[in-house]
This record gives structure tokens, C-alpha cells and sequence, in this order.
């Protein structure tokens, strides 16, 4: 049976630093007419359980561990007994949600997991969270990037990038690898092409993701912003 992609997109508020902000979540779920994965399942698990109906729910993979992703996580697992999958590097957010009990699986670089007639690789990309991850799907043509890229390009959290070198070499190094036609599937939002935002990339890089409206770009030459922002697309830059 072919694997296909389906989206439940649901709402709630998320409180950051004393702050509220009201947000739609997507939850991705990756499968055929007999079994899925189900990727960061936020707040609803009823909603995403119908979306499911009797299918199998192999897996449950969090592409990050912040709190209104993996809210619906236990109770989207434990219907059918399906493992959770986390970055380790992630375990503190979790149990920021869930004290009790920790992820099945620790993910890692290059990991896979299968679905119906895919894999799902595991990519990581952190910026957003340390342990921040996307996970490939070449059969289906599409990346599940979680926070880390978004169709307005790096996700943010309240409207800030905590760790936004990292971040960015994240997307340059792993994500704008893929081939252009990749459909960029994000925790927020509408889907976008690979192909779409990389050519936004050189102006990320040297500052226009942080530069108010009356700061002009820097003058002179810079051929990649690399040095200024602290960015490393390769492991041998300096």
C-alpha cells in the first residue's frame, strides 16, 4: 500500500516568559491504510486519534520536546503500545511536560525509522532546541523540519532565535542539501518548497534575520556572512 502524507492542524495558547501567544500546531502523520507514524503530536490527541481511525500507530516521533508539541504524545503512543522518539539532548523540555516518564527511543544523526513502503531519516537540526531534529522522507518527496525551518524561513520561539548560528548552519549544512522540489512540512504553518527559500539563505546569514527596520546592512565585500555571524556550514570553516 503507498504511504502518504496527512495534516491535523490544532490551537491553543503558549505561555513564554509571562508572555501568551496563540498558535495552530501541525501534527504530521506519515503512513498507509494499515499503519503510521505519527509526527509532534500537539495538545489534541481525540482530534489526532480520528485522524488516525483503526490504522496501527507504529511510532511516535517528536521533532523537538517543547511543551505544546508533545503534549498529545502519551496518549497518542499508548492507544496502540507505540514507542517515542526523542533527542536526547531534549529530555530536560520533555519532562518540563511529562515528569514521570521518559522517551522509548533516544533519535540520533542518520537514524531511520519505516512506515508502510518509506524510511524517515533523521537529520539533525537544532537552533530552536538543542536537541532539535528533522526527519527526511525521500520516498514521499518531503522534509518534516519541525521548528527549525518554517515557510517564512527559521522558526522562532516567542519571537526570538535562541541559538541562531547553530540554526542556521543546521538549514544551510543539512536542509538546503535536499534536492529543491523537497516539500518543507514545518511544526507551524503551510508547507513551502526547499527551492523557495533557499535563495533567501545569503541574507539570513548576514543579518536580516535580526536587523531592525532602521539598521542598514553592512557595507563591503562578505562573501558568505559565515565569519560574522558564527556560522559553520562545513566542519573544516573557520
Amino acid at each position: 500500500m503507498t504511504a502518504r502524507i496527512e495534516r491535523v492542524v490544532t490551537e491553543g495558547v503558549v505561555d513564554i516568559d509571562d508572555v501568551e501567544y496563540k498558535v495552530e500546531n501541525n501534527t504530521w502523520i506519515i503512513g498507509d491504510d494499515d499503519e503510521v507514524i505519527v509526527i509532534d503530536p500537539a495538545r489534541d490527541a481525540d482530534k489526532i486519534l480520528e485522524q488516525v481511525g483503526e490504522r496501527e500507530v507504529l511510532a511516535v516521533i517528536c521533532t523537538h520536546g517543547l511543551p505544546d508539541h508533545v503534549g498529545a504524545a502519551i496518549e497518542v503512543a499508548s492507544r496502540d503500545e507505540a514507542v517515542i522518539a526523542l533527542h536526547p539532548k531534549d529530555k530536560p523540555l520533555w519532562r518540563e511536560t511529562w515528569s514521570e516518564t521518559w522517551p522509548d527511543i533516544d533519535m540520533e544523526d542518520d537514524g531511520i525509522f519505516g512506515v508502510a513502503d518509506v524510511q524517515l531519516d533523521v537529520m539533525e537540526t537544532p537552533g530552536i532546541t538543542p536537541g532539535g531534529v528533522s526527519l527526511y522522507c525521500e520516498g514521499l518527496g518531503a522534509v518534516f523540519s519541525g521548528k527549525t525551518l518554517q515557510a517564512d524561513g527559521p522558526g522562532k520561539l516567542g519571537g526570538e532565535y535562541p541559538r541562531l548560528a547553530d540554526q542556521l548552519t543546521a538549514i544551510g549544512g543539512r536542509l538546503f542539501t535536499l534536492p529543491a522540489e523537497t516539500r518543507v512540512l514545518a511544526s507551524h504553518g503551510d508547507e513551502v518548497t526547499v527551492g523557495d527559500l533557499e535563495p533567501h539563505f545569503d541574507d539570513w546569514i548576514s543579518g536580516s534575520l535580526t536587523r531592525t527596520a532602521a539598521e542598514p546592512a553592512a557595507e563591503g565585500p562578505l562573501s558568505d556572512g559565515t565569519k560574522i555571524s558564527g556560522i559553520k556550514l562545513n566542519a573544516g570553516d573557520e
